[in-house]
C-alpha cells in the first residue's frame, strides 16, 4: 500500500480552499490526504462519515490512480457540506 501523504496522483480538479485568510490549494491525493488528517478530529466530527469516506477514497486512490474520479468526489461532497467551496 502506498503512503497517501506523499502521493503525487493528481485529482481530477484543483480545489481552492480559504483557510485562515489564505487560499490553499489542493491538486494531488496526497495534498487532499494530509490536510484532511492534519485538521484536528474534532474540526471534522460533523462531517465523520462523508471524511472517513474521502480518506478511504483517497487512500485507494494513491495505490490506484483510476480511482481518482471517486476520491475528488468524495473530497467535493466533504468540502461542499463542510461549507469550504
Amino acid at each position: 500500500m502506498s503512503d497517501a501523504s506523499i502521493s503525487a496522483t493528481p485529482l481530477r480538479t484543483t480545489f481552492q480552499i480559504k483557510l485562515n485568510g489564505k487560499t490553499v490549494s489542493i491538486a494531488t491525493v496526497g495534498q487532499a490526504y494530509q490536510f484532511l488528517t492534519n485538521l484536528s478530529s474534532i474540526e471534522w466530527t460533523e462531517f465523520r462519515s462523508l471524511h472517513a469516506d474521502a480518506i478511504s477514497w483517497l487512500e485507494r486512490a494513491a495505490d490506484n490512480a483510476m480511482l481518482t474520479v471517486p476520491a475528488t468526489n468524495a473530497v467535493r461532497t466533504l468540502f461542499v457540506r463542510a461549507n469550504m467551496l
